[in-house]
């Protein structure tokens, strides 16, 4: 068990997860030798060329990357966060770098997905008509939609050179932030990576937790060593 770690009446609680917390609820890490992402090359579905190219081959891996999604439960880690934010309230705010929707299982509601969300879909053209609400598993090209203006829908996802969602809103939460919680990232995928320096400029407390310690783990006043859904529960004493 790990020394409790204080919440003040005055603090502003960022937290931000990756892969490493939905690792213990069965969905395979980005980086796992055995992993997700194991025989599919990065270039083939999860650019936009690799859309342009072979939209097919892109839609074939993420309804595989569904079917696994919509599959998980939450794991301790969730729920953890969630109940943190039960009781912290406005005063906590979650980003996620995750594409799946085990935060909001586990009881997370002010949140955002940086990297988009696999429940939902997209006009390819970005012709600006809202993302649309999308579970199914497709078999083929042919069965996936189209947008009202007529081009083929796309996962809602951040493929990667395209830039994340909200980077506004991230901000301003971190600048408002005196404690950032970082979970289950590696700490090398940007500009999630940085999060961190921007929340130490503001003299914010930062807190990292994962089963082993990250790329920038200087920049951490503290790091508690362990998986997420162990370290978690009861980690946090709200004063």
């Amino acid at each position: 068990m790990h020394k409790q770690i204080l919440i003040h009446p005055t603090d502003r609680v960022f937290v931000l997860t990756g892969a490493g917390v939905s690792a213990e609820s069965g969905l395979a890490t980005f980086r796992a030798s055995d992993g997700l992402w194991a025989g599919y090359r990065l270039e083939d579905v999860c650019t936009p060329e690799a859309w342009e190219r072979d939209p097919w081959k892109v839609w074939e891996f993420y309804s595989a990357r569904r079917e696994a999604a919509f599959a998980a439960k939450p794991n301790p880690a969730h729920v953890a966060l969630g109940e943190l934010e039960r009781q912290l309230g406005e005063r906590f705010f979650l980003c996620t770098q995750n594409v799946d929707g085990l935060h909001e299982l586990g009881g997370s509601k002010n949140l955002v997905h940086m990297h988009g969300e696999l429940a939902k879909s997209r006009c390819e053209d970005d012709c600006g008509a809202a993302p649309v609400v999308d579970t199914r598993v497709y078999g083929s090209l042919d069965e996936v939609g189209r947008c009202v203006c007529g081009a083929r829908l796309r996962p809602y996802i951040v493929f990667f050179g395209e830039t994340p969602l909200e980077l506004g809103r991230i901000q301003d939460e971190i600048n408002r932030a005196t404690v950032m919680i970082v979970v289950g990232t590696s700490g090398s995928v940007y500009p999630a990576a940085n999060f961190v320096q921007w929340a130490r400029l503001n003299k914010a407390r930062t807190i990292y937790v994962g089963p082993e310690a990250p790329l920038n783990a200087g920049a951490f006043t503290v790091t508690v060593e362990g998986k997420a859904g162990e370290a978690l529960p009861g980690l946090f004493a709200i004063q």
